[in-house]
């Protein structure tokens, strides 16, 4: 890693603090809570160990046997093809979609304020194939359907579970 120009180290947010903690765990070789401490420094960014700890511990980190023997942070990845039931999007949606539009292979989906982000996970956790990917805001998400895969069925499908 190249050598940072001195500068006062930052304090992240908690979420950019522990998105950047969970990719030093995936790019090195973890032994100790204070090695954490010391990676983000050379990052440019100030965290104690009491942080850290809770970082490691809200990551849901465990340590495992690496390779080489030694004991290593980890976070565990859920399996790809982990699923939220069918009845979770038909709930979500009856719940909380209130109207629904598309245009070729987008869809835009309508919420209460503040509510967008709930069924935008709802959709990514559906495990839809023709489901690129969602983006959510405050009361809009949109879908990104697969090249190939017309928005209008997707629609249908979701305002049929919205009861719409």
């Amino acid at each position: 890693m190249a050598a940072r120009a001195q500068t006062a180290p930052v304090r992240l947010a908690k979420t950019q603090r522990q998105h950047l903690v969970a990719k030093l765990l995936g790019s090195h070789a973890v032994t100790s809570q204070e090695q954490v401490v010391h990676l983000l420094a050379d990052e440019g960014v100030a965290a104690t160990q009491a942080t850290v700890s809770r970082d490691l511990d809200d990551l849901g980190a465990i340590k495992v046997r690496s390779g080489a023997g030694e004991s290593i942070y980890a976070i565990p990845e859920l399996p790809r093809d982990q699923r939220a039931p069918d009845d979770h999007l038909r709930k979500v949606c009856a719940d909380w979609v209130v109207e629904i539009a598309h245009s070729a292979n987008v869809v835009v989906v309508r919420t209460p304020p503040g509510t967008a982000n709930v069924v935008g996970s709802a959709l990514d956790r559906a495990g839809l194939p023709e489901v690129l990917g969602t983006v959510a805001g405050d009361d809009t998400v949109i879908v990104i359907v697969a090249d190939g895969a017309p928005g209008g069925p997707l629609a249908d499908r979701l305002r049929e579970h919205a009861g719409l």
